[in-house]
C-alpha cells in the first residue's frame, strides 16, 4: 500500500494541474470503489473550483469552492494520472489498463485526470471542509509526522506506560499519523532500536533521535519520488526509486549495512506485517 512519501508525490504532481482549476466536466464509471461513492457525485463536483490540494496521513485532499472537499485514499493500487498536460511533461501511466478507471476530472484548462484502481481498495468521499477533522476518516488520527505536532515529547507521552512493541505503535495512525511498514521498519534501524522494545522503556534521549530519523527517512523518500513496490506510480506516470535505498526493508539474510556492524538483517512477523531489522545493532 502506497505510504506518506508515495501519496506525497502524488499531491506534488497533482497540485499544479488542480489546484486553482474549476471541473469542467466529471465522469463516474461505476457507482463504488471500496465504498459507494458520495451521493450525487458528479454534480457536487461538475463546477467546482479547486482551491488546493492537500495531504492528510496518506489521503489526497481537494479542497473545493463549494465549501466541500474531495478526499481520497489510493488504497493498495489505485492512482492518479493525467493527460492533456504540456507535451513533454506528462504521460498516461503505463499499464494502467482503461477498464479500471472508475473516475475521471476534466479542468478548465483542458487538463483530464483519471484514477484507476484494479483492485478497488482505493475510496473517495465528500465532507464539508469545516467538519473535516470531525470526520470518521480523521478524527482519531495523529500528528503528522513532517509537522510540529510531532515532538520528542509527543511521542514521550504516547510511549509511557506501554508495553506494546515500539514498531506496533508507531504504526498506531492515533500515535503520528501516515507511517507505514516499510518507512517504520528503515527508521528503526537507522535510530539503532529493536522494534520489538516495549515503547515504554525507551530512553527519552533515544525518543529523541527517532523522531528525527523519522523526519529524515520521509523527506528522503518524498525527494526521490516515493517507493516503486507493486503498482504505485507518481501521477505523472514516473516510478519511484526510493526503495533502491532501503537498508533494511526487504533484505532478509543481507548483511546489515551499519558501519562496523556483522549483524545480518532478519525477518519476522509483527501483528502480521513483515519486520526487518538486525539483532546485532538494533537494541
Amino acid at each position: 500500500m502506497p505510504e506518506l512519501p508515495e501519496v506525497e508525490t502524488v499531491r506534488r504532481g497533482l497540485s499544479p494541474h488542480l489546484s486553482g482549476a474549476r471541473l469542467t466536466r466529471v465522469e463516474q464509471r461505476r457507482p463504488d470503489l471500496r465504498f459507494p461513492l458520495p451521493g450525487r457525485f458528479v454534480e457536487r463536483l461538475t463546477g467546482a473550483r479547486i482551491e488546493r490540494l492537500d495531504r492528510r496521513a496518506k489521503y489526497l485532499l481537494a479542497a473545493l469552492d463549494t465549501g466541500e472537499t474531495l478526499v481520497a485514499h489510493l488504497g493498495m493500487t489505485g492512482r492518479f494520472t493525467i493527460e492533456g498536460a504540456t507535451p513533454g511533461a506528462f504521460h498516461h501511466a503505463a499499464g494502467a489498463d482503461p477498464k479500471h478507471t472508475h473516475v475521471v476530472l476534466v479542468t478548465d484548462a483542458g487538463t483530464t485526470v483519471s484514477y484507476n484502481d484494479a483492485r478497488r481498495f482505493g475510496y473517495m468521499d465528500l465532507i464539508p471542509t469545516a467538519e473535516l477533522d470531525r470526520s470518521p476518516w480523521f478524527r482519531s488520527l495523529g500528528p503528522e509526522p513532517l509537522g510540529p505536532a510531532f515532538d520528542a515529547v509527543h511521542l514521550r507521552k504516547a510511549f509511557d506506560g506501554r508495553s506494546q512493541a515500539v514498531k506496533t505503535l508507531l504504526l498506531d495512525q492515533r500515535t503520528v499519523a501516515g507511517l507505514g511498514n516499510i518507512y517504520v521498519c528503515e527508521a528503526l534501524h537507522r535510530a539503532g532500536i529493536d522494534p520489538r522494545k516495549p515503547a515504554g522503556e525507551l530512553a527519552t534521549k533515544r525518543i529523541a533521535r527517532l523522531v528525527e530519523v523519522v523526519r529524515e527517512v520521509l523527506a528522503e523518500a518524498i525527494e526521490a519520488g516515493g517507493s516503486t513496490l507493486r503498482d504505485f506510480r507518481d501521477a505523472d506516470g514516473a516510478l519511484g526509486y526510493f526503495q533502491h535505498t532501503f537498508r533494511v526493508y526487504g533484505r532478509e539474510e543481507g548483511p546489515c549495512p551499519t558501519p562496523d556492524c556483522r549483524g545480518v538483517v532478519q525477518r519476522i512477523v509483527q501483528g502480521g506485517r513483515s519486520t526487518f531489522f538486525c539483532r546485532i545493532c538494533q537494541r
